[in-house]
């Protein structure tokens, strides 16, 4: 990227890398750099286990010699957008008016491309800070069908993603989970503009969203942890030769052992 290129702008720049202008401006989060060590083990236990919750977290890191209380922990997690998965009490609230919707996937057959598209927001470290992956997946091929980062927890980074995967098809459910990016009254009309059928997993149950949980292993393991990002372009730069790579070149048995691109464009 070149600040002062006589000819090409850095909007441009930003457009021709596939590059967001929010992540060319990046700045690393406001956190210490012990937090910052903190939350990068906490992401990496939880992607071990998903279902540790607050306590058990806090109990592993006393068990590795990190002395935190569950106070630090907590905000860590919010801050990481994680919470323990398994089946919580249904609490209701006095004055929510997000509009419900059900899971619509339990004993659903799915057979074909474009069924069902589910979404999820990942955490994702740098060196000196951490930024948030969205990534939009169809659900019979495991294809990626479009991702985004942002360094906020907004809606606008998951609508962007929304566009980009909606130019490509059009599912007839969308499943996501109760994360307010996707309960949003921007983000829910925009799906009921399309016609498509809206799917909300039940709070912290991880089958309902297993595939997106299952993708987020693997980018971890396989891209993430096998590298260190210095800022969001290298993340940018990286996590696009990885999904360019599980789309078109990792073989899945589930699949037969086909690539998510291949099972994905035999949709017609």
């Amino acid at each position: 990227m070149e600040t002062s290129h006589p000819d090409i702008p850095i909007y441009r720049q930003c457009e021709l890398m596939g590059l967001a202008r929010s992540s060319y401006y990046y700045e690393p989060k406001g956190e210490t750099e012990y937090n910052l060590f903190l939350m990068h083990l906490i992401d990496e236990q939880y992607t071990r286990t998903p279902f540790y919750g607050i306590p058990k977290i806090t109990e592993w890191l006393r068990s590795e010699g990190y002395m935190v209380n569950h106070k630090r922990v907590e905000r860590l997690m919010g801050k990481m957008s994680l919470q323990a998965i398994y089946p919580k009490p249904k609490l209701s609230y006095k004055g929510d008016n997000v509009k419900k919707y059900p899971y619509l996937l339990a004993g659903l057959l799915i057979e074909k491309p474009d069924k069902v598209w589910c979404s999820d927001i990942t955490y994702i470290r740098l060196r000196q800070g951490f930024i948030y992956l969205v990534a939009i997946m169809d659900w019979f091929s495991r294809y990626v069908v479009s991702w985004e980062v942002s360094n906020s927890l907004d809606t606008f980074f998951c609508l962007t993603a929304l566009e980009k995967a909606l130019r490509k098809g059009k599912p007839e459910i969308f499943n996501s989970d109760q994360g307010s990016q996707f309960t949003s009254q921007a983000f829910t009309e925009r799906l009921e503009r399309e016609g498509i059928r809206i799917s909300r997993d039940g709070r912290g149950r991880l089958w309902d969203n297993i595939f997106v949980e299952r993708l987020w292993r693997s980018v971890k393991y396989e891209e993430i942890y096998l590298n260190d990002y210095e800022d969001m372009i290298e993340a940018v730069r990286g996590l696009g030769n990885y999904f360019s790579f599980y789309n078109t070149e990792r073989f899945h048995q589930a699949l037969g052992y086909r690539t998510p691109l291949q099972v994905y464009m035999n949709r017609n």
